[in-house]
C-alpha cells in the first residue's frame, strides 16, 4: 500500500474521524483508524468506529498501490498535525509479521516509522439494506440542530432523552412537510419546525409519519459535518429499525437510534397565556451575562420582575455570601404584574438559539412552563421550567 496526499486534507479528516475513535477501546484495534486505499477511484478513506457511533471520510490521492491497515488514532493525528504543509507519503514496508505491519510517513522535512495492524479485524461500518430514504437540505438539517440539540440530556440514566426527537407532520396531498426537530431535559424543551419542499428522490409515504430519535453526540459531530457543506447541498437519511446513516457525498456518519418511545412533549406547551413580554434579545441576554456574575453557583437563579405601568423587565440575582445585582431593561408587557425566577444556564442556551432582534415571553402563572418564541426567523418553541421563589 502507498499514496501521496495532502497534509491539511489528512489532518482535517483524521481530526474529524478520531471523534469516534474511543478514548478506552474494548478492543485494541477499535483504538485505530482504517485506512482504505483504492487505485481505481484515486481515493483514500478514513473510518473511526466505536461500535455505536462510527464515521468515514474520503479525500483524493495519489495511489501507487491499493491496500487497507489500521493505525492508532492518537499517533497517527499527532504525527500528521506536526508535519510541514505539503505532500504526505504513507506506504507499508513488507514484513514476515502478518500481524503487524510498519508503516513509513514521509514529508519534505523527515519521516517516520510507525507499526500498525492488519485491517482484518476492524468491525464493518453498519449498512442498512431495507428501509427508508430521506433526502434533506443542510440548511434545514443545520437550523434544526441549532435550534434543539443544546436541549438534550446528558444524563446517561435518561437514555432516550439523550437524543434530539425528529419527525415530519402533514398529509400525504400537501406539497410541504413540516421538519420537527424536539429535545428536552426535564427541565426545558427546544422545538424547532422547519418547511422541508419537496425534494426528488423523496416519496411522500417516507415523510408523513417519518420519526426517529437520535443521539445528541451523534448529531454533534453531524453539525460539524454540516458546517462543512453549502447550505444548498443536501443530507441523505437512511435509517431501519436500528441503524441510521448520515450520507454527505464524500463523508459519511453511521449512528444507532435511540430506543423507546419519546415523550409526548407538545402536551406540556400551553396553548393560552395570561401575560406576555417582548424585549430586544441581545439587551436581555447582555443583562443576563451582567447579573450572573453574581449568581451563586449552586442554583444560580435570576429573579424577573415585570412591571407593565412602566414598560420595564427587571432582573435580579441575590446570592448569599456573596452579594446581589440588578438590572432593567424596556419591554412591551400585556397582564398583570408578577415576579418569576429561572435558572441563568436555561435562559441563555436557549436566547443564543432563538435567532431573532426580539423575542416574545408568554407567561401565567409564576409556577408554570415559560415559553419563548423568536419574532421573526426561525420557528421555535423554547419551554423553559421556572424555579421556585423563597423568600
Amino acid at each position: 500500500m502507498k499514496f501521496t496526499c495532502s497534509q491539511s486534507d489528512l489532518n482535517a479528516n483524521l481530526s474529524l474521524v478520531s471523534r469516534a475513535v474511543p478514548s478506552r477501546p474494548t478492543h485494541p484495534i477499535l483504538g485505530n483508524i482504517l485506512l482504505t486505499v483504492d487505485a481505481d477511484t484515486q481515493t483514500v478513506s478514513l473510518t473511526g468506529f466505536d461500535l455505536s457511533l462510527g464515521i468515514r471520510a474520503t479525500i483524493g490521492a495519489e495511489i501507487e498501490d491499493s491496500g487497507n491497515l489500521t493505525l492508532p488514532a492518537k499517533l497517527l493525528s499527532d504525527i500528521v498535525s506536526r508535519l510541514p504543509q505539503g505532500e504526505i507519503t504513507i506506504a507499508t514496508i513488507a514484513n514476515d509479521d502478518e500481524e503487524e505491519i510498519l508503516t513509513t510517513i514521509k514529508s519534505a522535512s523527515g519521516s517516520f516509522q510507525i507499526r500498525a495492524m492488519v485491517a482484518t479485524e476492524y468491525p464493518e461500518l453498519p449498512t442498512i439494506e431495507e428501509g427508508q430514504t430521506l433526502t434533506i437540505p443542510v440548511s434545514v438539517f443545520g437550523d434544526g440542530l441549532k435550534g434543539a440539540l443544546f436541549a438534550a440530556s446528558s444524563d446517561e440514566t435518561k437514555q432516550i432523552l439523550t437524543g434530539v426527537h425528529i419527525r415530519t407532520s402533514g398529509s400525504v396531498a400537501a406539497p410541504t412537510e413540516n421538519l420537527e426537530f424536539a429535545a428536552t431535559d426535564g427541565h426545558r424543551l427546544a422545538v424547532v419546525h422547519t418547511a422541508l419542499e419537496a425534494i426528488e428522490g423523496n416519496k411522500s409515504d417516507n415523510l408523513t409519519g417519518f420519526a426517529l430519535t437520535i443521539p445528541a453526540r451523534a448529531l454533534r459531530e453531524l453539525e460539524k459535518m454540516l458546517g462543512a457543506k453549502r447550505e444548498d447541498e443536501t443530507v441523505s437519511l437512511h435509517f431501519d429499525d436500528s441503524q441510521i446513516i448520515f450520507d454527505l457525498g464524500d463523508r459519511r456518519l453511521t449512528s444507532r437510534k435511540l430506543e423507546g418511545s419519546y415523550p409526548a412533549y407538545e402536551q406540556l406547551i400551553p396553548d393560552r397565556f395570561s401575560r406576555t413580554l417582548t424585549v430586544d434579545r441581545k439587551r436581555l441576554i447582555g443583562g443576563l451575562e451582567l447579573v450572573s456574575v453574581i449568581a451563586d453557583q449552586k442554583n444560580n437563579l435570576v429573579k424577573f420582575t415585570l412591571d407593565g405601568e412602566k414598560g420595564q423587565l427587571s432582573l435580579a440575582v441575590d446570592a448569599k455570601d456573596v452579594g446581589n445585582a440588578r438590572e432593567a431593561m424596556p419591554a412591551e408587557i400585556t397582564g398583570t404584574d408578577m415576579e418569576i425566577a429561572f435558572n441563568v444556564k436555561y435562559l441563555m442556551d436557549g436566547l443564543k438559539a432563538l435567532a431573532a432582534q426580539e423575542i416574545k415571553m408568554h407567561l401565567n402563572e409564576g409556577t408554570q412552563p415559560a415559553i419563548f418564541t423568536p419574532l421573526g426567523g426561525l420557528k421555535m418553541t423554547y419551554l423553559v421550567m421556572p424555579v421556585q421563589i423563597r423568600e
